[in-house]
């Protein structure tokens, strides 16, 4: 067997990261066999490699090797892209067609961006790997293929499960071998390394000197993040090899061609609450004021009851006790010394002889709870009906900003319209 050297030499494979010499080696050790394999990293790292290693070590290397990106045929054709179709099967077919399956039979097809295959295309496929299986589209009959099957992806596969974008019966039979590539930021020992070779490509390709980097362009070169992996990196060496009339590149320089370098600050995830966190926060808030209402109300009657009968006792106990239901225990002492100022219809003297005098004084007041009283009764709904209507109004019956005002969901106010019978 071939040393992950060599192989690296006769397939181009620039680095010695640790990672990177791994997923070589396990990309050697599955070839002989007939096992999918589900190849895995960021965007541009250079998962189209593992495949050719795969086919060109395996007993199918004399067959056919078909790449197909998955994300760049349309949902509409792809089924017959990749199992054919029969004549009339559709508008268009004026012939009959044979399908990648087909085409690949004795040999190894590369699903790039497996991911992306709508989930009807996804129960065709599992039929393939599991029975080697297929029917064209418009057709009834069965045919059977013998193909070697590599997929390859970018997507969080479990996140794409879980959203139920990403059959999880065939994420398992896909991947019955897992091979990573890093990102190039985790191979930083490989970065100067892939750009000297790159620059030195260019040169050839371009007829020009070699473009070089200062110490300091080097340092600026291993801290940048390379969102964008190998391919990013050969683009940039690209624009510097053609660009550039001075081919010393100093730290100045290369920054022009890095986009955000001086900041690569870690991204805020799931910065933002949902729909249904700030409704849930409101209901509590509803209750709070419910429970504070119906207390004050509470305070109100006893108050009143006090200034009809004059027996201040009783009224005092009961008093107490709703202050501390209210305030609890921790807050009760604050609350006396704050009573004479902010809670005077709380301070309620002895009975006197001149009781009579105190209900006579205070018949305004009395009259004036009464009010109070009946004002506070009002229902929040009718508060919420009315605060609703006047929004409706203002907007011209424009739900979308009558709801925007209100601070809810143009469905809740839709729910609450239909409620009311608005």
């Amino acid at each position: 067997m071939e040393s992950v050297q060599a192989i690296k030499q006769r397939f181009g494979i620039i680095g010695n990261d640790a990672k990177l010499n791994r997923a070589i080696e396990k990309a050697m050790q599955v070839a002989p066999t007939d096992i999918s394999v589900l190849v895995t990293g960021e965007s541009g790292v250079g998962k189209e490699s593992i495949p050719k290693i795969i086919h060109q070590l395996s007993h199918r290397k004399h067959g056919k090797y078909i790449a197909v990106n998955c994300g760049a045929i349309p949902e509409g054709t792809i089924d017959s892209e990749l199992f054919g179709h029969e004549k009339g099967a559709f508008t268009g077919a004026t012939q009959t067609r044979s399908g990648y399956f087909e085409v690949a039979d004795g040999g190894t097809i590369f699903l790039d961006e497996v991911g992306e295959l709508p989930l009807t295309t996804q129960v065709r496929l599992l039929r393939v790997l599991e029975n080697g299986e297929f029917i064209k589209v418009g057709s009834s009959k069965v045919q059977k293929t013998n193909v070697r099957i590599v997929a390859a992806t970018n997507v969080n596969m479990f996140e794409a499960i879980k959203k139920e974008k990403f059959r999880e019966d065939l994420f398992y039979r896909l991947s019955t071998v897992d091979i990573h590539l890093p990102a190039l930021r985790e191979r930083r020992d490989d970065i100067h390394l892939l750009f000297r070779k790159f620059a030195s490509d260019f040169a050839i390709k371009y007829k020009m000197p070699t473009v070089k980097l200062t110490d300091e362009a080097i340092g600026l070169l291993l801290k940048y993040r390379w969102n964008g992996n190998i391919r990013q990196l050969r683009n940039v060496a690209e624009q510097i090899s053609i660009l550039e009339q001075n081919r010393s590149i100093n730290g100045a320089t290369l920054q022009k061609y890095l986009p955000d370098a001086g900041n690569n600050l870690p991204a805020v995830i799931n910065s933002t609450k949902s729909e249904s966190d700030f409704s849930n926060e409101r209901e509590i808030l509803y209750k709070v004021l419910f429970d504070m209402k119906s207390d004050l109300n509470d305070l109100k009657k006893l108050t009143m009851e006090l200034m009809k009968s004059g027996d201040a006792s009783d009224v005092q106990k009961e008093n107490e006790q709703l202050i501390q239901k209210i305030y609890g225990d921790s807050d009760s002492d604050a609350f006396e010394e704050s009573e004479s100022s902010s809670v005077e219809v709380l301070s309620i003297p002895e009975h006197t002889e001149a009781s009579d005098e105190l209900i006579v004084d205070t018949e305004d007041k009395y009259h004036f709870a009464e009010e109070i009283e009946e004002e506070e009764t009002l229902s929040l709904q009718d508060k919420e009906l009315e605060l609703i209507k006047k929004s409706l109004e203002r907007h011209k019956g424009k739900r979308k900003l009558a709801a925007a005002e209100l601070g809810i969901s143009e469905r809740t106010l839709y729910r609450k319209i239909k409620q009311y019978d608005l």
